[in-house]
């Protein structure tokens, strides 16, 4: 039998530590116009790099497919396209290419950890033994391999054989780095067989209850053994119930005396599953997340296609790899589900912004808010999309709604929603009012940057409590001193206030990090001309106007151009004084400002 070589234990250590803390969240691919094929090996290789340091899976499988079919003997593009394949939801492709490898007795490890899910899906459980028999690691006993044995106990069951899978369970929480995943895995698989007593003494060593499928189970367990009490005292201690409708169902069918039953997994192939969950959320959270984490959760996603957790999390994997379009496919599968979760949608909702899908993300955000009118979260979601849409006077209802709804919670719930509502206020127009936000908001967050900043900005741009907006902005810049935004505010501030050469530093740092920026490109040309830097700000000017401003709307093109032909004074002077410009950094989402 071929032998795969054996994973990395340095890696395997490293995953055992907080798997039980996964949490699942979601999973899909999306679609690309097919490429005509690049002749030769060079070509498709480049594009292939190209397309995988920008993470374009879909682009990215085509073009290795294309260059390993020209070196087949060539490990590294096999590999390669095996990731691909399987990050951008081709897993039925991969799997397909993993078992050509096996045939031709040259698989990789990831084509043995296809192969695996391969003969998984298809419920083959005795070919899933054989092939971890057949090539475990000399070095690394089954019952020290968290993945592998796992996977094997499992297949036992599946294979009928209910003693020999307990066997090996049992003899890898020997270890006690594996004891509480392997504790909860025994534990899921005691449930499935209807010994629930055991199942309940296993889970409460498992450390389970920190994730939201191990809490269900917990839940679901209690509830068959008919001790719905302790059930509902279980759920009555969860933080933020009313955003897992899940939660709120089973405490619902507790509350009414109806029948819980047992169906966080249906069979070994749904088992495994959530061990491929586990391993993707802790190769995610780690300090340098690992590309393998999207792959785990894809295939959870294919063995086991109706658990929402495993469409969640990929979603999520997408999410932060700036694929907003794939991550949106699965967020649409969820649903499709029947499973809307607020966390999941609050994070589709984030995605389709910022992917510039606003009209989109508004229609999801009114969905949430319509579907969840209690949530605070879903009104401020909504009031953020309006924002970003620049429909300042449309969102202010939506933070009142969840203002409102906060009004009982800890003042540490209201900042944000009061910092957004002011920006919507000051934008447009009612300025009093939004004093009177930003003040609240910074009377519970006094060191929030961009709250400083935003209040600061707005006071010295309408010549108001200038002496504090100067410190307020002079704090920020301390709390986030690589921020241009702010930079660009401490520079203009002193501009305001004829502090010319104290402004030139911060503003030279500003560019230095916007350089693309045309307001910070016009702000500097204005400070160089005021320090008699007029060649320098001629330079600036012309690449403010360069950058295209009008499509900003925060500078004013023609003043510009007026600059460049009469000079800074005399457009000053026809003015009456310096025009107002709109604060300088734009309004925030509260993923950007939130700390």
């Amino acid at each position: 039998m071929t032998q795969i070589r054996p994973r990395p234990t340095l890696l395997r250590l490293a995953l055992i530590a907080g798997l039980m803390g996964a949490t699942a969240l979601p999973v899909l691919a999306q679609d690309t116009a097919a490429a005509p094929p690049i002749r030769g090996l060079a070509g498709p290789y480049l594009a292939a790099r190209m397309a995988t340091v920008e993470n374009d899976f879909r682009a990215a499988a085509r073009y290795f497919v294309q260059a390993s079919a020209h070196d087949p003997q060539d490990v590294y593009l096999q590999d390669s396209a095996l990731v691909a394949l399987a990050s951008s939801g081709e897993v039925e492709r991969a799997a397909v290419m993993a078992e050509r490898l096996f045939l031709e007795e040259r698989p990789t490890e990831l084509a043995g950890l296809l192969r695996r899910a391969q003969l998984i899906r298809a419920e083959d459980w005795q070919g899933v033994i054989d092939l971890i028999e057949a090539n475990r690691s000399p070095d690394l006993p089954l019952e020290q391999d968290l993945m592998d044995g796992t996977i094997r106990a499992w297949a036992l069951l599946g294979a009928g054989r209910a003693t020999d899978a307990v066997a090996a369970f049992e003899a890898m929480t020997a270890g006690e780095a594996l004891a509480p995943i392997v504790n909860y895995h025994l534990a899921l698989a005691r449930a499935l067989a209807g010994d629930y007593e055991a199942a309940d003494r296993l889970i409460l060593q498992s450390e389970a209850s920190g994730h939201l499928m191990g809490l269900t189970a917990r839940v679901q367990i209690l509830s068959q053994l008919d001790r719905q009490d302790e059930a509902l005292a279980l759920l009555s201690d969860i933080e933020g119930l009313e955003a897992e409708p899940q939660l709120l169902a089973l405490r619902q069918r507790l509350e009414q005396g109806q029948p819980v039953p047992f169906d966080v997994v249906a069979g070994p192939g749904d088992g495994i599953a959530h061990l491929l969950l586990s391993f993707a959320s802790a190769l995610a959270s780690s300090p340098d997340p690992e590309p393998l984490a999207l792959i785990h959760a894809r295939l959870a996603a294919w063995i086991a296609p109706q658990n929402p957790e495993a469409r969640l999390m990929s979603a999520q994997l997408l999410q932060d790899r700036q694929q907003f379009d794939l991550a949106e496919a699965e967020f649409d599968a969820v649903r499709r589900m029947g499973q809307m979760r607020p966390q999941a949608e609050l994070s589709r909702i984030d995605a389709l912004s910022r992917a510039d899908r606003r009209e989109e993300a508004e229609k999801a955000a009114l969905a949430l808010s319509s579907a969840y009118p209690g949530l605070a979260q879903s009104w401020v979601a909504l009031g953020d999309v309006m924002r970003q849409q620049e429909k300042y006077a449309e969102a202010v209802p939506s933070y009142d709604r969840a203002l409102d709804l906060l009004a009982d919670a800890p003042p540490q719930a209201r900042w944000f929603p009061l910092y957004a509502r002011g920006i919507a206020l000051e934008r447009s127009g009612q300025f009093e009012r939004a004093e009177a936000d930003l003040l609240a908001a910074l009377e519970i967050r006094p060191d929030q940057a961009s709250l400083l900043n935003y209040l600061g900005y707005s006071w010295i741009d309408r010549n108001q409590n200038l002496d504090r907006a100067l410190e307020m902005i002079k704090r920020a810049v301390e709390l986030s001193p690589g921020d241009g935004y702010i930079l660009d505010s401490l520079a203009w501030a002193y501009f305001r206030l004829g502090r010319y050469e104290d402004a030139v530093a911060p503003m030279e740092q500003s560019i230095a990090t916007m350089a693309s920026d045309p307001l910070v490109n016009d702000h500097l040309g204005d400070i160089y001309w005021m320090v008699g830097r007029y060649r320098e700000a001629q330079i600036q000017w012309r690449r403010a106007l360069s950058l295209e401003p009008a499509e900003s709307g925060e500078v004013d093109a023609d003043r510009i151009r007026a600059k460049l032909d009469r000079g800074l004074e005399a457009v000053m002077a026809e003015e009456d004084g310096p025009v107002a410009s709109a604060p300088s950094q734009s309004p925030q989402t509260e993923a950007d400002a939130t700390e």
